[in-house]
């Protein structure tokens, strides 16, 4: 295992440590030599002032050649050499030069401290002794004033020697500290390292699988509590990892169970996961990361799954394998970007559809001859007949009529189940094409006292279609406005919108109760059944409108109050 930590955290310690030593050694050094060099001054003060009677005496007597005798003899007895300046600046005595052939020593520093009434100090290098020597400088008061200046000083090399043998006693104690310190900083980070090593080595076991394993730490500090707490971590984990793979078990069986085909997609198309119903669907085995389209050579089904995983929405398609017809549903999961899609085998059902389909046009066409004979004899007949004769005969005649507009709405709902009628489509203007539908109604409208507002925006989009089914549509949903309605107006628009074509139809009619809006486009189903047969209604009308926008692509929405009037919103897909 590499130890990167353990590195970090002992570098971090060891740099700390030797800066810390570093620091305290380099105080420690200027504080000894200050403290060291402190007390050398005061040390030489006080030999000066104890000097400094007789060195007063013998200038009272002004006898120099005596104070450079007492001043020589002194300095050997001292080991101090000692000067005595006047205040021109000679040198009166001096215990280790012959005063004579000294210079003058008027601008000292220590000199000129003196004379200004303060004891005196400096370090130089004497051009007399040719060495590096401490001074100290103090004053001689006679008569009030500063008359002279007794000098002493030291050799600075005998004060380096004792400084440096100092200093190495300290740089001796720092090293062991230092020492000391750097192995207590590797033990320690060996104690902090160690059990996040082995905390490491558990958790790679357990990212391998292993739950089982554990931390075993005699720690009570913060790093045992960690332990304590990854320990019942792996136990909750191993717990629901089993509770995971049981449920991923039941649902693998549940899948497989199935007999639909599943099948997931990534987001390049390469089949993630399927069940046995897709394999037997297509008849392959081998399907794993196989992308989708290498599995499934059908263009129609491969550009299904292109528009689905584009769309990133719930989508479905009706296509045909091996002779069966198969509802596929596409889901989009946002969370991990693949798509789920399901196969439902309609095979029954559209066979069921294209029977029911089939007996309806059979029966419709085999209808329309005797229902349009019935409704000539009953013409005929009304010619040469009486009142109560007549009365029957309308009766005859209205259900007649009504038989044959049911038999011709059949007819259109079984044109628009078909598939290719989309092959017959044209570029419509919509505007011309409700205006049409409009002039139908203008007579009733006008006898029922109607008015009709049609709003329309310019430049209305071209939309793709069939001409005359979009008529028969408008026609119906504008029949419906004028018959459900006794009173008011009927207010048509079409409007542009940012990606289709929005027509709209509102009423003032008797409205639509809210239970039964979901089922008004199921076929034969009517509100009110009375108002509707004697409206001569079929109950197929808006089953008529809603085939007629799926087939265009588009969609529709019913708004309504009970005595306030419906309001029918559709949006069909511009070019």
């Amino acid at each position: 295992m590499r130890r990167y930590f353990f590195w970090k955290l002992f570098g971090g310690f060891f740099a700390i440590i030797v800066l810390l030593t570093g620091l305290i050694l380099v105080f420690s050094v200027t504080n000894v030599r200050r403290h060291y060099l402190d007390t050398l001054t005061d040390h030489l003060e006080r030999l000066g002032r104890s000097l400094m009677p007789r060195i007063e005496m013998y200038l009272d007597q002004d006898s120099p050649q005596e104070l450079d005798a007492y001043v020589k003899e002194m300095g050997r007895n001292l080991e101090t050499r000692i000067t005595v300046i006047d205040r021109d600046g000679r040198v009166l005595g001096d215990s280790d030069e012959d005063p004579k052939v000294m210079d003058d020593h008027t601008f000292r520093p220590e000199i000129l401290a003196a004379f200004e009434g303060q004891p005196g100090s400096s370090q130089r290098f004497s051009r007399t002794l040719k060495a590096r020597m401490l001074y100290v400088g103090l004053p001689i008061v006679r008569e009030g004033s500063v008359s002279h200046v007794l000098r002493l000083s030291l050799y600075k090399q005998d004060f380096n020697i004792l400084i440096g043998d100092i200093v190495t006693g300290i740089v001796r104690s720092v090293v062991i500290i230092l020492l000391a310190a750097v192995a207590a900083a590797l033990l320690l980070s060996r104690s902090i390292t160690q059990p996040i090593r082995q905390i490491s080595t558990v958790s790679r076991r357990m990212a391998s699988g292993d739950f089982d394993a554990h931390i075993t730490l005699k720690n009570r500090d913060e790093v045992g509590e960690l332990a304590t707490s990854f320990n019942f971590m792996s136990d909750r984990i191993r717990v629901l990892f089993d509770e995971l793979n049981r449920q991923q078990e039941q649902l693998r069986s549940l899948i497989k169970a199935i007999g639909e085909g599943i099948v997931a997609l990534d987001e390049e198309g390469r089949i993630l996961f399927f069940n046995q119903g897709f394999a037997n669907m297509i008849q392959e085995k081998d399907l794993q990361d196989k992308y989708i389209w290498e599995a499934v050579r059908k263009p129609e089904f491969v550009e299904f799954v292109r528009e689905a995983q584009n769309e990133k929405r719930k989508y479905w398609k009706e296509i045909e394998f091996s002779g069966k017809a198969y509802r596929c549903s596409s889901v989009y999961l946002k969370e991990s970007r693949e798509t789920v899609i399901t196969f439902h085998d309609i095979t029954d059902i559209k066979r069921i559809e294209n029977i029911k389909r089939d007996f309806v046009d059979n029966v419709t066409h085999e209808l329309n001859t005797p229902l349009a004979a019935i409704k000539g004899f009953v013409e005929t007949l009304e010619e040469g007949a009486d009142d109560e004769q007549n009365s029957y005969l309308e009766i005859i005649k209205r259900n007649t009529e009504r038989m044959i507009n049911i038999v011709r709405d059949l007819l259109v709902l079984s044109e628009l189940e078909e598939k290719d009628l989309t092959r017959h489509f044209e570029e419509v203007q919509l505007v011309q094409v409700v205006e049409n539908a409009l002039k139908i109604f203008k007579s009733v409208l006008d006898k029922k006292g109607l008015t009709v507002e049609f709003e329309k925006d310019e430049d209305l989009p071209i939309v793709l279609g069939d001409s005359f089914k979009l008529e028969q549509m408008f026609i119906n949903l504008i029949d419906n406005a004028v018959k459900y309605t006794e009173k008011g107006k009927i207010s048509i628009s079409l409007r542009k919108e940012a990606e289709a074509v929005g027509f709209e139809i509102r009423d003032t009619g008797i409205g639509i109760p809210q239970d039964q809006i979901s089922r008004i486009f199921e076929r034969f189903y009517v509100v009110d059944k009375s108002r509707s047969k004697k409206l001569g209604g079929t109950g197929l009308g808006l089953s008529i409108v809603k085939h007629t926008v799926q087939l265009h692509g588009g969609s529709i929405n019913v708004k309504s109050t009970v005595g306030e009037g419906s309001t029918f919103s559709i949006h069909f897909p511009r070019i």
